[in-house]
């Protein structure tokens, strides 16, 4: 229940507002707005006082972001929550949001039990299951492939590309892959096997690549492997030298081919987040071209003057994950917000998806992104995080061994270290489940061809599968 988030009491028992403080926004904003305006109420820690707690999701007046802006903003009548509307301006209002998640996050977390053993069985709301190692003593496994034979082909991030036998362990390490830029977020990234892979043996990676002295920017190769060496590397895609720049963050290089053979893939916008609203340019972006990097004609941007061919959607800050729905074929995204606002979208041809104008997030120091959640011509996204999940990897679930979830999006987070299972239903998430936390980070996740669920861990570095429980 949201209560007073700070009132005063006068001398006829009454109680009022305080007087208007001349606030800032910024680091240390948000925590002293909750000491003065929140804790005579909700008490030092926000767990409740004169007040109930605001850590543990009972609220009388609605829980999501909209409906505490809106407690803070206007009051609750007949409560002793007052407005504070002439205390704080909206940017104020929505850092003190942000901080109330994040405070419950963590209250979440450190209220959990040590997670169990690794193969313990878990309980879930449609599946018991257990987790079982794949493979181990991997070094930030980014992206990993199922091959015909069953092997998995799995990119570390330190620039490693190597074959994992289950059963038997790992493979060495794949002779010259190309160099990367290891720094930060930089490195080998996402990697993906050709559909015809079988035949013509193509391997697609993705990476960061160092320009002139201290730049980097994101690469686009496909190549094959004989006799455990890296061959036959063409560019898919290849940074001109005005887009290397300093920001090691933001790569965000993920990739997915569809049906027709058409190959997309994500490039972030680099720490400039201005470049995602500019079509002349390929950062903050998810893009469209065929296998060998060419552009289809039917584009949406195809002929415009001034735009770059092959972008399919824009206005992304760091896409980390791409899928198509098995059953409606659209395409799903996960994209890292900054604090808050991490984002899944419904990636439709041509659309902007707001970034830098429109976000639920903040800046890490509190400061303010932007005033405003949502935007005419801009699309919203059908769920945003808050605090942030670190939102990754993003896979279907199309098997047989676990019916309960067939059709189910499976998401991973790096904060937390969690998977969650969401329900869509008619191009809404319905409903949400976190299936595990704190067993490590989850970079990505493998709808594996056997019907099990496959997930890349790091710390530790490795990849496990889901299985049922029997």
């Amino acid at each position: 229940m949201l209560c007073a988030l700070a009132v005063r009491e006068t001398a006829s028992g009454s109680t009022a507002q305080e007087p208007a403080v001349a606030y800032g926004v910024g680091e240390g904003a948000a925590a002293k707005l909750s000491t003065d305006l929140c804790a005579s109420c909700h008490g030092d820690d926000l767990r409740g006082g004169r007040a109930s707690s605001l850590l543990d999701e009972t609220w009388v007046f609605g829980g999501s972001d909209a409906d505490l802006a809106a407690s803070v903003r206007d009051g609750r009548p007949g409560t002793l929550m007052p407005p504070f509307k002439a205390t704080l301006d909206e940017q104020q209002i929505r850092s003190l949001v942000v901080l109330v998640r994040e405070l419950a996050e963590k209250a979440r977390v450190e209220a959990a039990a040590a997670p169990p053993p690794l193969d313990a069985v878990r309980s879930s709301e449609r599946q018991a299951f257990r987790i079982e190692t794949v493979a181990d003593g991997l070094d930030t496994p980014w992206g990993f492939e199922f091959l015909p034979d069953g092997r998995i082909l799995v990119s570390e991030r330190p620039g490693r590309l190597r074959f994992v036998t289950p059963g038997r362990g790992l493979g060495e390490p794949i002779r010259g892959v190309p160099r990367v830029w290891v720094k930060q977020d930089g490195g080998l990234l996402d990697v993906a096997l050709h559909p015809d892979y079988a035949r013509n043996g193509w391997i697609y990676l993705g990476y960061s690549t160092q320009g002139p002295g201290e730049t980097s920017m994101t690469a686009l190769v496909r190549g094959r492997v004989q006799d455990g060496a890296w061959v036959d590397q063409e560019f898919v895609y290849r940074p001109t030298p005005e887009l290397y720049g300093p920001a090691n963050d933001h790569y965000g290089l993920r990739f997915l081919f569809d049906r027709a053979g058409h190959l997309f893939y994500s490039i972030g916008e680099r720490g400039r987040p201005d470049d995602a609203q500019s079509l002349a340019n390929p950062n903050g972006k998810i893009h469209r071209v065929f296998d060998d990097g060419s552009v289809p004609k039917d584009n949406p941007f195809v002929g415009r003057a001034g735009a770059l061919a092959s972008i399919w959607s824009y206005g992304h800050r760091n896409p980390q994950g791409l899928a198509f729905h098995p059953v409606t074929r659209e395409l799903w995204a996960s994209e890292h917000g900054p604090r808050g606002g991490d984002e899944l979208n419904r990636i439709a041809r041509g659309r902007n998806y707001g970034w830098p104008a429109v976000t639920h997030g903040i800046n890490y120091d509190g400061t303010p992104i932007s005033d405003r959640t949502e935007q005419e011509g801009m699309e919203s996204p059908v769920v945003q995080w808050t605090p942030s999940l670190a939102v990754c990897g993003i896979a279907f679930y199309t098997g047989d061994r676990f019916p309960g979830w067939k059709n189910d999006l499976f998401v991973g987070g790096l904060v937390g270290k969690q998977l969650r299972r969401l329900v869509i239903e008619g191009g809404r998430v319905t409903h949400q489940e976190v299936l595990f936390r704190g067993l490590g980070r989850v970079r990505d996740v493998v709808d594996g061809p056997d019907g099990y669920l496959y997930v890349a861990l790091n710390q530790p570095g490795r990849i496990v599968r889901l299985v049922p429980a029997r």
